[in-house]
C-alpha cells in the first residue's frame, strides 16, 4: 500500500490521469497501513470483521458492509494490498476486471500461505511475486505482471520473503499505473 500511495504522488497520477487514492480502508482498526496512510495524508477507513461474527453469515455481512464502504467512493480500480482475509465470491463478481491483488509467488505455483517455505521445501531455483485480477478462484485470476528473484541456497522463508517484497514494490505500482494509464485512454 505504502508503496502504490508514493508511486501516485511521486507520478502525480492525479494530473497525468485524474487518478488518486481516494481511500486505504483495513478490516484491521490496528493495523499499521491505517497509521501509514494517515501520515501520508490519505483518507483511511476501518469495516472491522470482528463486528460480522454474530451474522448467521459473517463473511457475507462483512463483505457488504465492505463493498458499501468502497462503493462510496466509486473506484476505478480496487487494489488489495496487504489484504488477507478470502473473499465472497458475490463481492469478487461485484468488482469484476477491476479487483487487483498480489501474491508473493509466481502463481500458478503455490497459491495460498506459506508461499516461501513451500518454495523453498520444494527446491525452486527462483520464486517471486505476481500481480493478478481476483476471481472467485484463489489466486487464480489473469496474471497482469510478475517478478523473479533466486532463490538462495541458504535462503529462510523470511530472507526470501525480503527479497521477494523488494519486488513486490516495483511491481504493483507499476501495474496500477499501467491500468490507470489505460482507463484514462479510454474516456
Amino acid at each position: 500500500m505504502v508503496a502504490i500511495a508514493q508511486a501516485a504522488q511521486r507520478d502525480d497520477w492525479q494530473a497525468r490521469w485524474g487518478a488518486r487514492i481516494a481511500c486505504v480502508i483495513s478490516n484491521r482498526p490496528q493495523a499499521e497501513g491505517l497509521a501509514k496512510a494517515t501520515h501520508m495524508g490519505l483518507r483511511t477507513q476501518v469495516v472491522d470483521h470482528s463486528l460480522y461474527q454474530q451474522h448467521s453469515h459473517p463473511r457475507e455481512a462483512f463483505d457488504s458492509a465492505l463493498m458499501q464502504a468502497i462503493d462510496a467512493y466509486q473506484p476505478a480500480l480496487v487494489v488489495l494490498a496487504g489484504f488477507m482475509r478470502i473473499l465472497t465470491p458475490g463481492f469478487v463478481v461485484h468488482y469484476q476486471g477491476r479487483l487487483l491483488n498480489i501474491h508473493p509467488s509466481l502463481l500458478p505455483a503455490f497459491p495460498g500461505l506459506h508461499t516461501h517455505q513451500r518454495a523453498i521445501d520444494a527446491g525452486c531455483c527462483f520464486a517471486g511475486a505476481t500481480v493478478h485480477q481476483v476471481t472467485v478462484d484463489l489466486d487464480d485470476g489473469p496474471i497482469l505482471a510478475q517478478a523473479v528473484v533466486p532463490v538462495m541456497p541458504n535462503d529462510t522463508a523470511n530472507t526470501l520473503a525480503a527479497r521477494v517484497l523488494t519486488q513486490e514494490h516495483v511491481i504493483y505500482p507499476r501495474v496500477v499505473a499501467q491500468l490507470l494509464s489505460l482507463k484514462s485512454l479510454s474516456r
